[in-house]
């Protein structure tokens, strides 16, 4: 599905809308569209891919502040934005920078606007180019985190379309210099003074237009669809430790070198462990009698191992005990387990159980 890469209009929130409805309007989307929940689905895979994009301008104020003058002067070709009065400057609805195949970017329309005493002069790919990177979030669970092991992940991928061969026009279709801007891949318009110049949108700045686009693609170049790939986990990994799969992106152009896949993990929380550092905490309650009059308890740790641990007589509420090498082992080094008790006091008792309590607390002078 082409966009234009309308961002507010992709996270659906107002222009003047402040940065905390723009998180709340990409974490809904986000949730949404993420290809976990739409397995399979590459129509899902391209919008979690514009939410992205779109989160990743708007919530930046100034990324966001270029974007706004960008939309005022009306260079994203964005509908209903007026070029100015020199001519064959038409804008098109289908504009997506991503369609550009390297030709251009925001940031290098954002500049031109400022340098305004060079001529700017279109970048045709000649001849093979890297493909981009994609940067994708994968979730671990817990355990597999600790100990290391291998996730199966499914990362959104854009590759050449094989129909066209990344081309955009029917096999065998003729091509013709661009009407919209006479083969020089680029179209200039006048604001406030000053020239724009951005690519094309008509021929998506190669200059040259098919008779008859590609069915397979819709004349994109590209076709979007996930791909399952096995990551090996290692040991002790944390949430934001990131990785790289090289050649493992998005495929090259016309037979250049696949980009790499850069993995950022997430690891999942656990029911009973948490981590700090290279350390696991766990909480285990205690009543009342093992409190005050100390105890034998029996605790899991994530080796699967149960440790006896002794609680003394007199032990508070919040009291931590540690059990030395069961933590976290990662580069030859292993943390610690720390055991946290908390009071559990129960919801009811019996006429001689709370006679019994009384009984208690006036012997030992206490307020009740």
């Amino acid at each position: 599905m082409k966009t234009d890469k309308d961002y507010y209009a992709i996270l659906g929130v107002d222009e003047k809308a402040d940065a905390a409805a723009i998180k709340k309007a990409y974490r809904r989307l986000a949730k949404k569209y993420h290809p976990d929940a739409n397995p399979g689905n590459p129509r899902a895979a391209e919008r979690f891919k514009d939410i992205g994009e779109a989160n990743g301008v708007l919530s930046d104020p100034a990324k966001r502040k270029k974007y706004d003058q960008m939309r005022k002067l009306g260079a994203l070709g964005f509908r209903g934005a007026r070029p100015g009065p020199r001519a064959g400057t038409q804008t098109s609805s289908n504009f997506s920078f991503e369609d550009l195949g390297g030709i251009g970017s925001f940031s290098d329309i954002f500049s031109s606007i400022f340098d305004r005493g060079k001529k700017a002069r279109p970048r045709r790919p000649s001849g093979p180019a890297k493909g981009s990177n994609v940067e994708h979030t994968a979730e671990v669970p817990f355990m597999m985190a600790a100990k290391g092991g291998k996730i199966t992940i499914s990362v959104p991928i854009s590759e050449e379309c094989a129909t066209c061969g990344g081309s955009g026009g029917a096999p065998g279709t003729a091509w013709k210099k661009c009407a919209e801007c006479k083969g020089s891949g680029s179209v200039s318009f006048g604001q406030g003074g000053f020239a724009v110049n951005r690519p094309c949108p008509a021929c998506m700045g190669r200059g040259e237009a098919a008779d008859q686009p590609c069915g397979a693609c819709g004349a994109d170049g590209k076709v979007h669809q996930s791909r399952k790939i096995q990551v090996s986990v290692p040991p002790g990994v944390n949430s934001g430790a990131k990785m790289r799969l090289t050649g493992q992106g998005e495929r090259g152009r016309k037979g250049g070198a696949p980009g790499d896949l850069l993995i950022t993990f997430k690891v999942l929380p656990h029911r009973f462990f948490t981590r700090e550092g290279d350390d696991i905490v766990v909480t285990v309650p205690l009543n009342l009698a093992q409190a005050a009059l100390g105890s034998r308890i029996r605790v899991g740790t994530i080796s699967g191992k149960k440790v006896v641990l002794r609680i003394p007589p007199g032990t508070q509420p919040g009291t931590r005990f540690r059990i030395k090498g069961q933590g976290i082992e990662r580069e030859g080094t292993r943390g610690d387990q720390y055991v946290e008790v908390k009071l559990k006091v129960p919801d009811t008792l019996t006429e001689k159980q709370e006679q019994q309590i009384r009984d208690f607390a006036d012997s030992a002078g206490l307020k009740w």
